[in-house]
């Protein structure tokens, strides 16, 4: 999808939510003012913020879809066709981040805007997502729970339970800070358990230790817990 066809498409689905979401409708439109005055070519050379808009607009449909069905238990069945970290996001986080106030929204949109997002932990993230396929869990990774929700991915394992988790390669001593700040951040959102995992990329198997720690605390972590490791 086009820069031009995003604007278009975003402009559709605020008025498509209008009537039946007006928060969602709000929200969209507050991304609609943000973009409004780029030039198509200058928002398409911005591919962080061109990933994060399909990213809003496919969000937004899959929500608009499934309040657009007429009853209870078709929308009970087409939540069970998701996957538990998809039913999640859905169900929970997304109707949060479109209702409620998002303190980090405008900081990051400057962000993206200016060019200044990069991914860091991008790879091994994607390593971790493959070995949990693997492994029969789930996943889910957004742009919304990163920047806002200090989640890099949602993770789900036998027992199906969804634990919002992230990533460092900082050291203990400077990760403290950036834990408490996690923290925080997944108690305004009412999360109400999470994983803060540090990695020492120099270890064989760090990925792997990663992964198992991820899996086996989505299963066993207590509620009310927000736990570093190490």
């Amino acid at each position: 999808m086009q820069a031009r066809e995003i604007k278009e498409r975003l402009n559709s689905l605020i008025g498509e939510a209008s009537a039946k979401e007006p928060s969602l409708a709000k929200r969209l439109d507050e991304i609609n003012r943000w973009i409004k005055e780029v030039k198509p070519g200058s928002l398409t050379a911005k591919k962080f913020a061109i990933a994060f808009l399909l990213q809003v607009i496919q969000d937004a449909s899959v929500w608009l879809t499934l309040q657009a069905l007429p009853s209870r238990e078709e929308q009970e069945f087409a939540l069970e066709q998701m996957t538990p970290t998809e039913r999640y996001w859905y169900t929970y986080l997304f109707p949060k981040w479109i209702t409620e106030n998002d303190p980090k929204f405008y900081i990051w949109k400057q962000k993206l805007m200016a060019g200044e997002f990069t991914q860091a932990d991008d790879d091994i993230l994607k390593s971790m997502a493959e070995t949990i396929v693997r492994r029969e869990g789930t996943f889910w990774r957004c742009y919304v729970a990163d920047f806002s929700m200090a989640t890099d991915l949602i993770v789900s394992s036998r027992q199906e339970k969804p634990l919002c988790i992230q990533v460092t390669s900082l050291n203990s001593d400077f990760a403290r800070q950036k834990y408490e700040n996690w923290k925080d951040t997944l108690q305004i959102w009412r999360i109400d358990r999470g994983l803060f995992l540090s990695y020492n990329p120099a270890i064989p198997e760090f990925v792997n230790q990663l992964v198992n720690m991820t899996l086996y605390n989505s299963d066993y972590l207590p509620l009310a817990t927000y736990l570093k490791f190490p």
